[in-house]
């Protein structure tokens, strides 16, 4: 079918001759409107015609049908006679479809999104849905193609570590933090990698980072103009962690406030025995480490006598393996008070408390748990003992710790209040942990020199002594606005953006869609 008419509408400096529908396609057959054509090299126009070829072009498809547009493109002779190009052809300009390519610029600029914002397989499924007769390679290809990066000057910028594999390979997120927007992503995390990257960035004024001590060391020698600041989540978090590994170093003091360092291997279960046996058995070893160690043995020379690993050896000479008998926490322990309800109620078979609880608080354990909380509390009545006292795990004693007193249970008050009591180590430990959250929340750095006076001596030295190693960088995290929050959110859409391609990207391709203007 022929249907003309359509003289009169001229789309981008095209002047539309014809246009053909059928049952599944519609053909518009066309040509340029401009009488002359432009010389690409001299830019001198001209009207001497040397031959005539048709463009074919494919348009976004219009009510059910693909489109395709035929466009008659002249050849002209070049009217200068010093131009080296004697022959060129018209083009069509870019708002039609650029130099040599098949489709309109339209149609690529739908390709190009859709290859953004989703990737190759997944683009390409919507694509056949929508009639875009693309591939996935072709969605790849044309995200790879129109990839752009902005060079404007960055003035304060966020940098992080991002995983390629957890545990064996990462990269580096570079961000704007002012526009909000990645501008570049670094293939490892190596301080040359990032002085190299730097170095190319004169005007940058202020880094923001993580407390790592690469990016900080790359970032002195190859910008010293600009001030770093330290991450105030990642300082807070340190301190947190700083705090919970002096809980674990004094565990075994913990313990003997609570009253369980007494450990009746006739009162515990089978699974239980071979724990404890297998305390004992650590125990023994070390104690020959701490042994070898009052005698003022070398490290080096208590692994070679012992066997055991640098780092254990390590750990135990500075104080730590002080556990008593290593305590699991378990699925039953939101369900114990029930337990000792259902018991005291005359409820004792381990199978019927296990059914009864299924029943009455939908749990989802198994029956030997509930079996062996049974055997035990039989075997301590037996022995004339209320109950194995179960100091609760390192974690949730560092939270209780932490936590305000108004917040707890009754019981948890009263181990907090036992272990303040027994442990005034953990005490200091504690208020200065809080001073510390309190000094990143107001953003006083006057009171930091105090802060580090105090952590000297305490069991929070080690973590002051690295306060004191990136002092300048935490003095400026309470003194400017700028933080790692946004890096770490751009890391959440970069962890998307490569799980979709299921972790295969490349690089040039991340930087692709990630870098692409919104």
């Amino acid at each position: 079918m022929v249907y003309s008419g359509f003289r009169s509408l001229s789309p981008a400096g095209l002047l539309i001759n014809d246009v053909e529908i059928g049952s599944d396609r519609i053909r518009i057959i066309a040509r340029c409107r401009a009488a002359a054509g432009t010389c690409p090299d001299c830019g001198r126009q001209s009207e001497q015609m040397h031959s005539r070829y048709e463009r074919r072009l494919l348009d976004l498809p219009s009510y059910g049908r693909a489109v395709e547009m035929r466009v008659a493109v002249r050849r002209f002779r070049c009217a200068e006679p010093s131009c080296q190009r004697r022959i060129f052809a018209e083009q069509l300009g870019d708002a039609v479809a650029e130099r040599s390519s098949r489709r309109t610029s339209r149609f690529e600029a739908i390709v190009h999104h859709l290859g953004i914002a989703l990737g190759g397989r997944p683009a390409a499924a919507l694509a056949r849905r929508l009639m875009l007769p693309v591939s996935k390679d072709t969605l790849l290809r044309v995200v790879r193609r129109h990839a752009t990066r902005d060079r404007s000057p960055l003035r304060v910028i966020g940098i992080d570590d991002w995983a390629w594999k957890r545990g064996q390979r990462y990269g580096s997120i570079i961000c704007d933090l002012e526009r909000r927007r990645i501008v570049d992503l670094l293939p490892d995390r190596e301080p040359a990698t990032v002085e190299d990257w730097l170095a190319r960035q004169p005007e940058v004024r202020v880094i923001s980072r993580d407390r790592g001590g690469g990016y900080g060391q790359a970032a002195t020698r190859a910008a010293p103009q600009a001030v770093q600041v330290a991450d105030r989540w990642h300082l807070m978090e340190n301190a947190s962690a700083a705090f919970l590994e002096a809980v674990r170093r004094s565990m075994r003091p913990i313990r003997i406030a609570l009253g369980s360092t007494t450990i009746d291997p006739a009162l515990l279960t089978h699974a239980e025995r071979l724990q404890h046996e297998g305390f004992l058995r650590r125990e023994e070893a070390y104690g020959i480490i701490r042994a070898l160690t009052k005698e003022g043995t070398s490290i080096k020379e208590i692994v070679r006598r012992t066997g055991r690993s640098r780092r254990l050896v390590r750990d135990i000479v500075r104080g730590g393996g002080g556990d008593v008998f290593r305590s699991r926490s378990n699925v039953l322990e939101p369900h114990l008070a029930w337990l000792d309800a259902e018991w005291s109620a005359g409820y004792r078979n381990g199978a019927e408390l296990w059914r009864r609880l299924q029943t009455t608080a939908g749990f989802r354990g198994s029956l030997r748990v509930v079996a062996e909380w049974a055997t035990r509390r039989r075997r301590a009545e037996s022995a004339g003992s209320e109950r194995l006292r179960k100091p609760p795990p390192v974690r949730v004693l560092s939270r209780l710790l932490l936590s305000e007193r108004d917040q707890l249970t009754k019981g948890d008050a009263i181990t907090v209040a036992r272990i303040e009591r027994d442990v005034p180590v953990l005490v200091s430990a504690r208020d200065l942990v809080e001073r510390f959250h309190r000094m990143v929340r107001d953003r006083d750095s006057a009171a930091l020199p105090a802060w580090i006076t105090d952590a000297a001596g305490s069991v929070l030295a080690s973590f002051g002594k690295g306060i004191i190693a990136d002092r300048a960088a935490v003095a400026a995290a309470m003194t400017q606005p700028w933080s790692n929050g946004q890096t770490e959110g751009q890391i959440t859409k970069l962890k998307l953006v490569k799980r979709q391609m299921y972790g295969r990207a490349k690089l040039d391709l991340l930087r692709a869609r990630l870098l692409a203007p919104a």
